[in-house]
């Protein structure tokens, strides 16, 4: 690719309440089921799609993207290959997922090559895609369990179960170590996907300490602060032992306070081991930062596929991943197992999850 042009990628972020896909991810967006197309044709003119000499990186995301986390992944994975490339980065945070459409249509009329929407709560965009100021427009979607697959736009995928069980599996080892039987599970609105997490994120847990208790908590919001706070001193109240808070912006807030109480916690999406600041035990990764850089190698080859989705998997991918950030004895072997067991289909997670009391 010739850097001396200006590139501009249109970037659209959603929680991660991942995750999933991963995902949920650090959150991720509601699931939907994945089908439709499975159209494999090239886009035409990567990473200059429109041929205009220029390619600019926008980001759209419902959330700050300053959080330390799920967000702030996306935007720090496109800064770096955008820097390497010479393309040009425009931030455009906290926007209202019922306004994502709109914002689509105003990114197309500016002429953008590729518009990417970090998780589904912005699917909506996507209607925008077959449109007249979109025509020659590439879309890349973030899509945790799946959208809707059109000719029009490339996804990446991963599984909730998949990773809220390698999590519970992962409290499960660090409640094994404390002797203690419960633990704390707080995210924001009570949708199907946060219920998911929150079901797998027991079933690993159990697989550890079969009578462990989960105390979850629905604050409404990924990111206020001051309800996730509420919340884990609430669920503090009742003994809980270790927390995942599956938040966006609240995530630090949350965890900050569990480290002045001496209860570990777990990130929703991102590494967070080597923060001195913020303390995490355990870093669940399924950011889409990840999945995204992936996509925009392919982009910046002319290789990127619309009508086409990659299917990220526990076990078998690098991310997304588990890891226990200072183990003791074999609690990282026995994390990575479980991980490898997944990647193989020994361990039918599915199973495990829809088996779980």
């Amino acid at each position: 690719m010739n850097t001396s042009a200006r590139t501009v990628l249109t970037i659209a972020v959603a929680p991660a309440l991942l995750l999933t896909a991963c995902g949920d991810s650090g959150s991720r967006a509601p699931q939907d089921k994945a089908g439709g197309s499975s159209t494999t044709t090239a886009a035409k003119g990567q990473p200059d799609v429109n041929g205009d000499g220029k390619v600019v990186i926008g980001v759209m995301s419902p959330g700050d993207t300053h959080d330390n986390g799920y967000y702030q992944s996306f935007v720090d994975d496109a800064n770096g290959i955008a820097k390497t490339n010479g393309w040009e980065v425009r931030t455009l945070d906290k926007i209202n997922p019922a306004d994502a459409v709109n914002q689509a249509r105003n990114l197309c009329r500016q002429r953008v090559d590729l518009i990417a929407v970090a998780a589904s709560e912005l699917k909506d965009s996507l209607t925008a895609a077959p449109e007249p100021q979109c025509k020659g427009v590439n879309w890349y979607v973030n899509g945790g369990g799946g959208v809707q697959q059109t000719e029009y736009f490339t996804q990446s995928q991963d599984t909730v179960n998949q990773s809220l069980y390698a999590a519970g599996y992962a409290a499960g080892l660090l409640l094994e170590k404390s002797g203690g039987a419960k633990a704390g599970y707080i995210t924001g609105p009570e949708l199907d996907f946060a219920k998911q997490a929150a079901k797998a994120f027991k079933a690993g847990m159990q697989a550890v300490v079969p009578k462990a208790e989960l105390v979850t908590t629905y604050t409404g919001d990924f990111d206020d602060s001051a309800k996730a706070k509420e919340a884990f001193e609430a669920q503090k109240a009742q003994g809980i032992k270790v927390v995942y808070p599956y938040l966006g912006g609240a995530t630090d807030a949350v965890t900050q306070q569990a480290n002045a109480a001496g209860v570990p916690a777990l990130t929703p999406g991102t590494d967070r081991c080597a923060d001195t600041t913020t303390k995490y035990a355990v870093s669940v990764v399924f950011s889409p930062g990840a999945y995204f850089a992936a996509a925009l190698e392919d982009f910046q080859k002319g290789t990127l596929k619309m009508g086409t989705a990659r299917v990220w998997k526990m076990g078998v991918d690098p991310v997304p991943t588990v890891k226990i950030c200072a183990a003791e004895g074999d609690q990282q072997a026995r994390m990575d197992q479980v991980m490898k067991d997944m990647g193989t289909g020994k361990l039918d997670v599915d199973a495990a999850v829809d088996g779980a009391r």
